[in-house]
């Protein structure tokens, strides 16, 4: 093992200046609105240049390459789409291309998250020629998550037939193993009134201020919401209001709350569901509605996968063999101990693992409390080094051959 590590790091340090030219020019590729058509094509260049066995696009957009034939199917999973930018008069400098200071690239998607997606792609290429992916089929999947954490994962499972026997997702880890994280449901709830003109607003049924009682209610919901010893407390957010009426001078007959309701282990969808129908009072429940969501919003190839918004809570044991090659990986790549940790924000872990039970674990560059902020970056060190993560944790792991 000593001399793998070695070579290792020989072969990483010698990629370094490749590994980094490549992070900026896909840091420097816009791919908000999930629209990651050119970001994918300059990603499968470089797996071309890196001579992937198999390099194409997947029915529903994703960036896919895959390495070696055998018969355990490990995929390494990155998404390549971004928030948005916000407000632009709040960044000092350009979001895409960034600006350097103390080791750190800030740019948007940086560190989330295509801080993962050189190291994955190098260090597949480096594992093969050190003989590492023997009896392995390795992928890389480059995909969308911002807009429905989960839906190219489906597809992709579903359409392409590619069923992995281990997941590493390459959110942000703070280059440590990570293990699982809460669930979400997605809900709206819908309140109907009565409209009448605001001059005569007596005559109406003011849906907003029928509404407002279920909003301070789901606020003082959260406070009681169970908690699991590894994952943590439920969450529940009222996170978007509005309203209809037939003009801005008649009381509105309709009102919707968008609710992110985080859950934790021994939490079901259905519970949360009837939790929020009990808050209503029984004499206006006819006028309430508790609506289930999904995503069906057209990938850029115009391919339309529904997919439920309802994302699992999900965690593998801390003794798990798939979990303890990580911290195996990490021990014989830079001699640190500690158990695996968890992600805050959700993950494609919810599909992998929540949702089809196929072990996943994370392991990535960068801190995630800095996703989606304008401040938001990624130390190069961790860009570079997290190559030699993803090129052992096969060996780790294991192969079979065919």
């Amino acid at each position: 093992m000593s001399e793998i590590v070695e070579q290792l790091h020989h072969r990483v340090a010698a990629a370094r200046n490749d590994i980094l030219t490549f992070f900026r020019e896909i840091v420097a590729i816009p791919s908000m609105d999930s629209d990651t058509e050119e970001v994918g094509e300059r990603v499968g260049e470089e797996m071309g240049r890196l001579a992937f066995d198999e390099v194409y696009v997947d029915a529903y957009g994703s960036i896919v390459g895959r390495i070696g034939d055998g018969d355990r199917v490990l995929l390494f999973d990155s998404h390549l789409d971004t928030v948005g930018i916000g407000d632009p008069a709040q960044w000092e400098w350009d979001p895409f291309e960034g600006k350097v200071e103390d080791g750190m690239l800030f740019g948007r998607g940086a560190l989330d998250e295509k801080g993962s997606t050189p190291g994955m792609i190098y260090g597949m290429a480096i594992a093969r020629d050190l003989g590492l992916l023997d009896g392995f089929s390795a992928y890389y999947f480059g995909n969308i998550e911002e807009a429905c954490d989960g839906v190219a994962c489906q597809a992709f499972h579903t359409w392409e037939n590619v069923t992995p026997d281990f997941v590493v997702i390459g959110e942000p880890t703070k280059m440590n193993v990570y293990r699982g994280h809460k669930g979400r449901v997605e809900l709206e709830v819908v309140c109907r009134g009565r409209s009448a003109h605001a001059a005569s607003n007596f005559l109406g049924d003011n849906a907003i201020y029928k509404m407002l009682p279920l909003v301070q209610a789901i606020d003082r919901l959260d406070a009681e919401l169970p908690t699991h010893e590894f994952l943590g407390q439920g969450r529940i957010t009222v996170s978007r209001i509005s309203s209809m009426a037939p003009s801005d001078n008649s009381v509105p007959d309709e009102c919707r709350i968008f609710i992110d309701r985080r859950v934790t282990f021994g939490e079901t969808k259905e519970g949360v569901i009837e939790a929020i129908a009990a808050l209503v009072p029984e004499a206006q429940r006819e006028d309430f509605e508790v609506c289930e969501l999904v995503y069906d919003t057209p990938s850029h190839t115009g391919a339309v996968c529904v997919y439920e918004k309802y994302f699992p809570a999900w965690a593998l044991e801390e003794d798990d063999p798939l979990v303890g090659a990580g911290k195996s990986t990490v021990k014989a790549l830079w001699d640190r101990d500690g158990p695996a940790g968890k992600w805050d924000f959700s993950t494609n872990g919810n599909y992998w693992c929540g949702k089809v039970g196929i072990p996943s674990i994370g392991f990535g560059p960068g801190d995630e409390v800095f996703a989606h902020a304008v401040d938001e970056h990624v130390p190069l060190e961790d860009v570079v080094e997290a190559t030699k993560f993803y090129a052992l944790l096969p060996k780790m792991i294991g192969g079979r051959e065919t």
